[in-house]
């Protein structure tokens, strides 16, 4: 069972240089999935564009500006402040806006302000960008602008969708065909589907290639967690499992690099799917975990795996995979092998469903709470990060500062967890990203500098809360529905992701949209969480009735959690 499996890194350390090695390069993996879930951010950049006219452009005005090409004057376009007005070699005076032009009848002179007759015309997908920041994007390439504006909208929501498709079908199939044979596939997928979404023809083809690039990004990152925390001891698993989430910023930090340096769109997406291509020279050696192998009855490859884990480590292995189970023998008093003792009802007694977290009404109310800060986390994180590029300032440098201030976060966030507290660390970090969203809105608009600051200070604060809601999680409910309320507050997270690019939008609504609603929900949620018990490493013990509640469904189930209330 669970314990004696874990007396393995008792025995042969809980992070010595055999798990090091594989946790570096697992993670280094993971950076590919925070760069493909953040890649979106140039693929579907719109520079300014205004619609083309037939015939040889001579001469353009705007305002009280003056050139002889649309290429002098479109960078400083600004749709609000009126149209283009330019006039052709054929002497035609044309005043072009973003999605139409309207000819001049009979103009005298050639002036801004014009009083005449015009007909006005649609645009039959004729635009002409400006080159100078971005030099290919798809918006240019595949004219995403004016009516065909929402394609180039969908790109992020519809491979958010992939991402928890991913992550149902991927985590369910781990657990059947091995940890490693998933972390292979998914990753061999990312290269290869990253590469060919950089070779996509057209809009649709280059959507379906994005769409199973993210269910084999989430698959990855769904099994890494697993396969690390299931390599490393106790004692580290709270760096473990939150470092993870640190790789995921280096990727976006690698995106907003390659995204400075190349603006093709295509080379872009290349040159980012190569970024982790030796991981695949070297997960075909990755061992399957110890936990897997003894759940699925494989001693003698348990066995070999623990003396090369004690050989690497520089130990004497004195760890037989039969003792293993000896001692859980012992302890149940009867053969059951990985998690089954706990966790796998037998067929005689009912299923546990997601009902049963709402089983009490203290513990429907904790329910509500926890999905709540997987959502306002997932949120939260997707709207600064994707929002960072809109603020003003240098989009690049806001993007890498988004991804850089992450990593100090779960630094402070795993020293505030076992110091001060789970519940003490959540509700300062949903508060204070709440403040910062607020400032962000009262702080005026010219002050860019501020606004960037605030954005990552809501950002930090935000990645602590996400960060540390998965352990919390694990300690509020009791073994027999553990794995379930993680699952379900993981699904809360992934419907979160899916939203924040939507509501990333609302800013063509009103500039400030997207930080009033997080700002909000984090403040209500933040508030709420001051309602959760605290946990401080220890499972939480459950009330008689809850006990008795589950107990109904589980015979065992009141021991464990008697035995649980002990603990």
């Amino acid at each position: 069972s669970e314990m004696t499996v874990e007396k393995i890194f008792d025995e042969l350390g809980h992070f010595k240089r055999f798990q090091a090695c594989l946790y570096f390069a697992a993670v280094f993996q993971a950076v590919a999935c925070g760069i493909h879930y953040l890649a979106s951010v140039f693929l579907v950049e719109t520079p300014n564009f205004v619609c083309s006219v037939p015939g040889n452009i001579t001469d353009v005005l705007f305002g009280n500006l003056t050139g002889s090409s649309l290429e002098d004057v479109l960078p400083l376009f600004k749709p609000a402040h009126g149209p283009l007005v330019v006039r052709t070699s054929e002497g035609e005076q044309w005043e072009l806006s973003r999605c139409r032009r309207a000819l001049r009848i009979n103009p005298q002179g050639f002036t801004y302000n014009f009083d005449g007759n015009k007909t006005v015309k649609a645009c039959n997908s004729n635009f002409i960008y400006d080159h100078s920041e971005v030099q290919q994007s798809i918006v240019t390439d595949w004219d995403l602008v004016c009516e065909r504006e929402w394609l180039a909208k969908l790109c992020q929501p519809t491979f958010m969708l992939g991402v928890l498709i991913g992550a149902l079908v991927f985590g369910d199939v781990a657990d059947r065909v091995g940890r490693v044979r998933i972390l292979m596939f998914t990753s061999l997928c990312q290269f290869a589907l990253g590469v060919a979404v950089g070779f996509s023809g057209n809009y649709n083809v280059f959507v379906v290639l994005r769409f199973f690039l993210a269910m084999v990004s989430s698959g990855y990152l769904v099994v890494v967690f697993v396969y690390v925390t299931e390599f490393t001891g106790i004692k580290v698993r709270t760096w473990t499992s939150m470092h993870v989430h640190a790789a995921f910023a280096v990727g976006i930090m690698a995106v907003a690099l390659t995204g400075y340096l190349v603006r093709v769109w295509w080379i872009y997406q290349i040159i980012l799917s190569i970024c982790t291509s030796p991981f695949l020279l070297i997960c075909w050696k990755f061992p399957e975990t110890p936990f897997f192998l003894m759940a699925k009855g494989r001693y003698k490859d348990t066995q070999t795996l623990l003396d090369a884990i004690a050989h690497f480590n520089g130990l004497e292995c004195r760890l037989k995979a039969e003792d293993l189970l000896d001692s859980a023998e012992r302890e149940n008093g009867r053969a059951l092998l990985g998690q089954e003792a706990e966790e796998r009802p037998s067929q005689s007694e009912k299923k546990l469903s997601i009902l049963d977290l709402f089983g009490s009404w203290r513990m429907a109310g904790r329910t509500c709470t926890v999905w709540a800060i997987w959502f306002i986390g997932s949120l939260g994180y997707y709207v600064f990060s994707l929002g960072s590029v809109n603020l003003g300032g240098n989009q690049y440098i806001n993007l890498f500062l988004v991804g850089l201030v992450e990593l100090p976060s779960y630094l402070v966030g795993c020293f505030a967890m076992d110091r001060v507290g789970r519940k003490k660390t959540c509700v300062p970090a949903l508060l204070l990203a709440a403040i910062a969203c607020f400032l962000i809105i009262v702080v005026p608009g010219d002050i860019e500098a501020l606004a960037i600051v605030l954005c990552m200070i809501g950002k930090f604060s935000i990645a602590i809360a996400f960060g540390l809601i998965y352990l919390y999680t694990c300690e509020l409910y009791p073994t027999i529905i553990r794995s379930l309320a993680v699952g379900s507050g993981s699904m809360m997270c992934r419907v979160g992701s899916v939203v924040a690019p939507f509501c990333v939008y609302l800013a063509d609504v009103w500039i400030y949209l997207p930080q009033l609603i997080v700002g909000i929900l984090a403040f209500i949620i933040g508030v709420l969480t001051m309602l959760l018990p605290e946990t401080l490493g220890k499972p939480l013990t459950t009330t008689l009735e809850e006990a008795e509640a589950l107990g109904r469904k589980k015979q065992d189930g009141l021991e464990l959690n008697k035995h649980e209330a002990k603990a």
